[in-house]
């Protein structure tokens, strides 16, 4: 049974930083293009970081780009480190594993994390 766990969320001021972690198991995580989304009260669900499964192409969304750093680790799992966080970073950030291409579509997503709560302050 795949099970993707993401921790590291918390409550935090504008400007600093934070590592989100996503633990997986039940699968060959060297197999997996994995990925970080996040939702917003409100909105809809959007795309964060991408990262094939070898770690050797990476894909930021915009709005992040420059700010957040995805990696990896096929031993242990995936992460997300966030800097200069702003108050529109709030949202519940989710992991999720993909046994094909690195994807920023959602539904080219087969496993899903039951995501973790970063509150930004400002």
């Amino acid at each position: 049974q795949v099970r993707l766990e993401e921790s590291g969320g918390g409550l935090v001021q504008a400007g600093d930083s934070l590592r989100l972690s996503c633990a997986a198991s039940g699968l060959t995580l060297r197999f997996y293009a994995m990925a970080w989304f996040r939702q917003a009260p409100g909105k809809e669900r959007e795309f964060v970081a991408t990262i094939s499964g070898s770690g050797g192409s990476t894909y930021y969304a915009d709005s992040v780009n420059g700010r957040f750093i995805i990696s990896r680790d096929n031993a242990k799992g995936v992460y997300l480190q966030m800097n200069r966080l702003k108050p529109e970073d709030t949202a519940i950030y989710y992991c999720a594993a993909n046994q094909r291409v690195p994807s920023t579509s959602g539904s080219s997503y087969d496993y899903w994390g039951q995501g973790t709560q970063v509150t930004v302050s400002s």
